[in-house]
């Protein structure tokens, strides 16, 4: 039987406004040592900002980081999964979309992420997504 994402998900995400700007959500990452956060606009979910989003389409294209908001860069339409769901979903998930990291949501609220590590080694699985996704060319469609 396959795992439920609820016993490999990291519990309590963070999550930012996505008003806020870039400087306060590296702060978030920096003062809870992650490398993602969750984008709410209007208590919903927006997206997803990782650190290398506020490096790549923030610092290296020459916007000032405290100017540019948390909007203006995430990734939106992110797919999500719920804590009912399997690590085979997640994998799936991570395939199709070319990401590393999935919010886990309850009736609209992010209670969990699930990142490429957090997956265990299910028949090569997680591994070979790893592989899929660094064969993947950056996303760079903002």
């Amino acid at each position: 039987m396959d795992q439920l994402i609820e016993d490999v998900m990291t519990s309590f995400p963070k999550v930012i406004d996505a008003d806020r700007p870039l400087t306060e959500a590296a702060a978030v990452m920096r003062d809870a040592d992650v490398g993602d956060v969750i984008v709410l606009a209007g208590g919903t979910l927006h997206g997803i900002l990782t650190d290398r989003d506020i490096a790549v389409r923030a610092v290296a294209a020459g916007r000032v980081p405290s100017e540019t908001s948390v909007r203006d860069i995430c990734t939106t339409n992110v797919a999500v999964l719920s804590p009912d769901d399997t690590v085979g979903d997640a994998v799936r998930l991570m395939r199709e979309h070319d990401v590393r990291r999935l919010p886990v949501m309850v009736d609209g609220q992010p209670i969990g992420m699930v990142s490429l590590g957090d997956l265990p080694a299910v028949e090569g699985a997680a591994g070979s997504v790893l592989a899929d996704l660094s064969a993947a060319p950056p996303d760079s469609s903002r």
